[in-house]
């Protein structure tokens, strides 16, 4: 991987970012509604509604308003659905998780391999959903339940690579020097199972995003009022004639969301892949 190759790839996803932050702005503003009126109620009264324009910068100009707006979004302020951690940290967390255990259970072999993947397959067969009506409908319950069905998958995954791993030179001179269990997992075979863990991470986020949207509707999840991208589609189902925005932006960034994420693996496997010349 060429200096240029990188610098060229950054400059590109800095543009594409810039291009959608610019169209996502410009929806915003074209859409028929008062943002103050929709936080505040349309029976505010209009003190209160100049108070909240003022204090959200409604009443400067456009570029103004852009910039007011984009360095929230810089700092990570992207809403509750990103913010709390549903989807962005249950898969890290499911990730971490089933990739120790997927190289641990390489390393050890045998009957004890035996059986720490049988536990992974009955594990495996429990649905997401049932694991989150058991431990609770609260949004740090849907973080957990998240992890907890994703961490199976990826242990199979990290496994297979893992077992090609453990058949190397290098583990095994890791042994014949005495080297502890922990030792040779974490330092000698880990690395090797990082880069299609990563990437599939970045896949399983996409998936984590579509299970979070779709909890509200079950009564899971997040509660109201919290702005939920789900939750949003399935307050705004009352309102699909009269006002069809109030699902089709929530919809519009969960959409663009799982693509970006699908887009941003596609691309990691390429500059993770030894064999794609540059």
């Amino acid at each position: 991987m060429s200096a240029g190759w990188f610098v060229h790839r950054v400059l590109l996803i800095g543009y594409t970012l810039l291009v959608v932050s610019l169209v996502v702005f410009a929806i915003t503003e074209i859409l028929p509604a008062d943002a103050a009126a929709v936080i505040l109620g349309q029976s505010a009264t209009p003190a209160a509604l100049a108070a909240v324009r003022a204090r959200l910068g409604l009443n400067d100009p456009a570029w103004l308003q852009y910039w007011h707006w984009l360095w929230p979004a810089l700092h990570g302020h992207f809403g509750i659905s990103m913010r709390t951690n549903q989807p962005v940290g249950a898969t890290p967390l499911g990730t971490l998780s089933g990739s120790v255990i997927g190289t641990a259970s390489a390393y050890l072999g045998g009957r004890a391999d035996e059986a720490i993947m049988r536990t992974i397959d009955a594990v495996l067969a429990i649905p997401a959903l049932l694991i989150l009506s058991t431990l609770g409908r609260g949004a740090a319950d849907a973080t957990l339940a998240i992890a907890i069905a994703f961490a199976p998958g990826m242990a199979r995954i990290t496994r297979s690579v893992a077992l090609a791993a453990r058949q190397q030179d290098y583990v095994n001179a890791a042994i014949a020097r005495g080297e502890g269990g922990g030792w040779i997992v974490f330092r000698e075979m880990a690395p090797n199972v990082i880069a299609p863990a990563v990437v599939e991470s970045t896949i399983r986020v996409a998936f984590a995003v579509m299970l979070v949207a779709s909890l509200p509707f079950l009564g899971l999840g997040a509660q109201p009022p919290a702005p939920e991208w789900g939750l949003m589609i399935a307050e705004g189902r009352e309102y699909l004639h009269p006002a069809p925005w109030m699902i089709v932006a929530p919809g519009a960034a969960i959409a663009l969301t799982d693509t970006g994420f699908n887009l941003l693996g596609d691309g990691l496997r390429d500059a993770l892949n030894p064999r794609i010349g540059r």
